[in-house]
């Protein structure tokens, strides 16, 4: 399919979008639910162990990095299961916020980097022959940022919650 890149990265775009509006809209108007505080990080899950994953099969990310980031994101959704079936809520905190971000900005950019060898956002491909901002160089640097905030951000929520865990 000509437009396979394109089409995943404007799906990624979109998705990424609407879960950031989800959660802007339900704090500007307080309809913040205990759903939502599940549902909502389980989405972020959904969405960046998909993206990952392709990163992956198309030999663009190692495997160990998304198998790190995949445990921590597991291990946090068991943590607030077991904290669920204990009445209690786990509400994502800031820097599991900012891991996400930088998830998602790493994702983008290599969707981005493959979309680039097709029709729609060819024009970009000088942008990424740009040895700084290449796959080989911007590119590593965003895999190791987010593989870092993933373990420093599951550490510190591991950390507050360690109440959840010392229970069992």
């Amino acid at each position: 399919m000509e437009h396979r890149f394109s089409i995943a990265f404007i799906l990624f775009v979109i998705a990424s979008i609407t879960d950031f509006l989800d959660g802007y809209i339900a704090r500007k108007h307080n309809l913040i639910t205990d759903f939502g505080k599940l549902m909502d990080p389980l989405a972020d899950k959904v969405l960046m162990c998909g993206g990952f994953v392709l990163l992956v099969e198309l030999d663009m990310m190692p495997g160990w990095v998304v198998v790190a980031i995949l445990a921590r994101e597991f291990l946090m959704t068991g943590l607030r299961l077991v904290a669920a079936a204990e009445g209690k809520v786990l509400a994502a905190e800031n820097l599991g916020k900012h891991k996400t971000v930088w998830q998602i900005i790493t994702v983008l950019y290599f969707l981005l980097a493959l979309a680039a060898s097709e029709p729609l956002f060819g024009w970009l491909t000088p942008f990424f022959d740009w040895k700084i901002t290449s796959v080989a160089v911007l590119g590593q640097i965003l895999i190791y940022l987010s593989l870092a905030l993933t373990i420093l951000s599951g550490w510190n929520y591991i950390r507050k919650n360690r109440g959840v865990i010392t229970e069992w």
